[in-house]
């Protein structure tokens, strides 16, 4: 049984940086890509950024330039590296597992993911 366990939310100041974690168990994390959504309050969920399993990444555009993706196969973990961070960052952060493995496609939709973590909030102060 796939499970993704995600960490590292909290609260911080416009401007500011976070790192999220997200934990994989259950299969061999390295063959898969992986992908960070977010939702706020009263909104859809929304595509963040993947990495696939060659390393190759796909950002939206509100985050380019500010957030990272990346991964640790010998940890099984995938991390997000959130910097410059801006009122409008402020959600709930999933990271999700795509069951395709060795894919090379970049998937901005969630029903495209089969696993989901249970989410970590980012509260970003004025």
């Amino acid at each position: 049984q796939v499970q993704l366990v995600e960490s590292g939310g909290g609260l911080v100041q416009t401007g500011g940086s976070l790192r999220l974690s997200c934990a994989a168990s259950g299969r061999t994390f390295r063959s898969y890509s992986m992908a960070w959504f977010r939702q706020a309050p009263g909104k859809d969920r929304e595509f963040v950024g993947t990495l696939t399993w060659t390393g190759a990444a796909l950002y939206a555009d509100s985050v380019k330039g500010r957030f990272t993706i990346s991964r640790d196969n010998a940890k099984n973990t995938v991390y997000l590296q959130m910097n410059s961070l801006k009122a409008e960052d402020t959600a709930v952060y999933y990271c999700a597992s795509n069951s395709a493995a060795y894919s090379l496609g970049f998937y901005r939709d969630p029903p495209m993911y089969d696993y989901w973590g249970q989410g970590t909030q980012v509260t970003v102060s004025p």
